[in-house]
């Protein structure tokens, strides 16, 4: 007995380390820069080939009716996996409208105009650099914000980032990201099929009048996505946007009020004392069992649906797709034309986008959304402490590179924008954790 304590107790020991990295708000962005770095070595190592090679492997799914679906891995990656990422991204916006940050005009003045500016600005400078090139469809490329990094790397402030500005820089990131999949639907669409576009359609309604009818299971809502997939992915219309539009579907109402659910747990929980036996093991002893049955059933029924699937897949897509997504698309050979690619209209287009023009974007919009009272201050937060979180809106990394493969698809831009992408989102790191320094101590 004393043996499995001692087993039980070293197991927990070694554990709660790792519990305790996957529940740190920092960690998805620690990960995120491994693989980043990782990417860079290996596409510049000796099994750069190799690397770059493995990506390019096909990978077919086979249907019975003699269709399939072939794509290379990092396709697989891109137009599969990050749907799952853009899922999530969907349920959080939805969130954010319903009971968030984006619920009330009043509260949502504010990060909407900010992210309208981190949009327009990063668009424009790039197209001053580009209008003359045939690189100027990249200019969807410097308006994204990855939230995940930018959230990361404020985190890395501790106490000193006040809580009124990490909500005001995750509302802003997720208008953005809303911003993103917009441009993404509107402008990076080729080879448009109405036909599959209209049945992929037909499909969302049902799944609306699921949600409406109360169907609360989760397996309806992943067929249709996953029918919804295949068939934006036969229209033109890239897949990523099919996971916002399943999310914006997926029932994010509650079936029992927390004033229910607290009397029936309390109602559960008498009943589960009332049958205790201290001559009977709770494993054996039914009725207990049956409380907790009934209690672990209302404690999802307090749960929307779009709450418990966000819950379960906010781990997967920090620790493993957006990794894996770095990995796939972040390798960039630097070769001897390095300063000819990072001072090429393209490269210094998405660099000065992000590092200059999101935090003038942001700062001037939300300048003029305070002034004109159309929206106020977030609180205890000062201009300065603002301008380093506009700063931190030039981390563009996960969104910035998506869009950079829709854009440039297989041509040479693409690689030298992926330039831009990387050493400004590490430039924006470095500013904006500067100037909230500066911030902290003049405050």
């Amino acid at each position: 007995m004393s043996t499995t304590r001692e087993e039980t107790m070293l197991i927990d020991r070694i554990k709660k380390p790792f519990e305790r990295f996957m529940h740190n708000e920092v960690s998805g962005g620690i990960i995120l820069l491994a693989c980043t770095v990782l990417a860079l070595i290996l596409a510049n190592s000796v099994f750069g080939e190799a690397y770059e090679h493995f990506w390019h492997n096909e990978f077919t799914i086979g249907f019975h009716n003699g269709n399939s679906i072939t794509m290379g891995i990092a396709h697989w990656v891109n137009d599969f996996l990050m749907v799952i990422f853009f899922y999530v991204v969907g349920l959080e916006i939805k969130r954010e409208m319903m009971v968030g940050e984006l619920k009330s005009p009043k509260q949502a003045a504010l990060p909407i105009m900010a992210a309208l500016g981190g949009m327009l600005v990063p668009a424009l400078i790039f197209y001053l650099y580009n209008h003359h090139t045939d690189g100027v469809g990249g200019w969807g490329i410097p308006m994204a914000t990855d939230i995940a990094f930018a959230l990361g790397v404020l985190t890395l402030m501790g106490k000193r980032a006040p809580l009124p500005l990490k909500i005001f820089l995750t509302a802003l990131a997720i208008v953005d990201d809303l911003g993103a999949v917009l441009v993404i639907a509107v402008f990076y669409t080729t080879n448009l099929s109405l036909g599959a576009l209209g049945i992929a359609g037909i499909i969302l309604v049902v799944l609306f009048i699921f949600n409406r009818i109360g169907v609360r299971s989760t397996i309806p809502y992943l067929i249709g996505g996953l029918l919804m997939w295949y068939f934006f992915l036969q229209s033109g219309v890239h897949t990523t946007i099919s996971g916002v539009l399943v999310a914006l579907v997926t029932p994010s109402r509650t079936k029992i009020n927390c004033n229910n659910f607290i009397k029936r747990i309390e109602y559960h929980m008498d009943k589960f004392k009332t049958w205790m036996d201290p001559n009977k093991n709770i494993m054996t002893n039914q009725r207990q069992q049956e409380s907790i049955q009934l209690i672990e059933l209302n404690c999802k029924r307090v749960m929307s649906p779009g709450q418990r699937n966000e819950q379960k897949l906010h781990p997967w897509v920090t620790f493993l797709i957006l990794p894996v997504f770095a990995l796939a698309n972040a390798g960039v050979r630097i070769e001897g034309n390095f300063i000819a690619d990072f001072t090429s209209p393209v490269a210094l287009g998405v660099y000065l986008g992000l590092v200059i023009g999101k935090p003038i974007g942001i700062t001037l919009f939300s300048w003029i959304a305070v002034k004109t009272k159309l929206a106020k201050m977030p609180d205890n937060t000062t201009w300065m402490q603002l301008i380093g979180v506009a700063c931190l809106g030039g981390i563009g990394f996960t969104m910035s590179l998506f869009v950079d493969n829709l854009a440039f698809p297989g041509v040479h831009y693409l690689e030298v924008a992926k330039i831009g992408i990387l050493t400004a989102s590490l430039t924006a790191s470095i500013i904006g954790l500067i100037v909230l320094s500066i911030a902290r101590k003049k405050a």
